[in-house]
């Protein structure tokens, strides 16, 4: 049965064709549920939420309730929820703090159990985090990026796109495009060089990354200088994106480890 008989579902709800709503679901006011959405069992969506199609929440998942942020006065704010998105049990994603502000999720990306997506938060596409992976307030991830489990995010914080952050790792600062971080707190341990490879970048964009990363992280420039240095060559559209991802960071970039950087062969 599509809409299960002990599920509660406000009559301002809107849900679209084909929607399962399993039992002892809750779907509050001000909702609105593409195509193709699955909800399996005692899960929570509270508006101000619009999701888009083929969504698909497990068990016991909270989506959409009020911001944690103790500034919150019941101000109308929102939760937008691409498509083919999974949630894993009891993930909770929370709306924005201040009167018409939005967090928002993208699409294609899966959640495991336990991940925490806090008010303002910005998340891309094709993101994956792994199990009790956590994010503060207004945290910006970029799409393909990967968080490992146990993992948490300051608020504030960017993480860059096709990054890769280890479990247990604490973040307290932005980390940069195609970068590996592990830590508490984090630091840069190298490039993602797998995940370039699987992902199917050639070896000059890849070794145009690896010159920007090294320019930052091991000529001994300051993160200013770096940028002036590499915004005086010409770059490719990966290293562009790179250096001018150091350069809008307010929070800063993490460091290096202390054991230096693996930066991958020149080949």
């Amino acid at each position: 049965m599509p809409i299960h008989p002990t599920a509660i579902i406000d009559p301002s709800a809107r849900l679209g064709a084909d929607v399962t709503v399993g039992p002892y679901c809750i779907i509050g006011a001000d909702v609105e549920i593409g195509d193709g959405c699955w909800l399996q069992h005692h899960v929570t969506v509270m508006g101000p939420t619009k999701m888009g199609n083929n969504n698909r929440f497990f068990a016991y998942g909270s989506i959409g309730q009020q911001t944690q942020d103790l500034k919150y006065a019941a101000e109308p704010t929102y939760l937008e929820i691409g498509d083919n998105n999974t949630f894993r049990e009891f993930c909770s994603v929370h709306r924005a703090t201040s009167a018409g502000d939005k967090t928002i999720i993208g699409s294609h990306n899966h959640f495991l159990s336990y991940v925490h997506i806090a008010h303002d938060c910005i998340v891309g596409d094709h993101v994956i985090f792994s199990n009790n992976g956590t994010l503060a307030g207004h945290v910006v991830v970029e799409d393909h990026v990967i968080l490992g489990g146990l993992s948490a995010v300051h608020q504030f914080c960017r993480i860059g796109t096709r990054s890769i952050i280890g479990g247990c790792a604490k973040v307290v600062q932005d980390v940069p495009p195609y970068s590996t971080a592990d830590g508490n707190p984090a630091r840069a341990r190298g490039l993602n060089i797998v995940g370039l490879q699987r992902a199917g970048f050639s070896r000059d964009q890849m070794r145009s990354i690896r010159a920007a990363f090294r320019k930052v992280y091991r000529c001994g420039l300051n993160n200013a200088q770096a940028v002036a240095d590499l915004r005086g060559q010409e770059l490719t559209p990966e290293a562009a994106r790179f250096t001018a991802f150091v350069a809008d960071s307010k929070r800063g970039i993490i460091p290096g480890s202390k054991a230096g950087v693996d930066d991958g062969d020149d080949d």
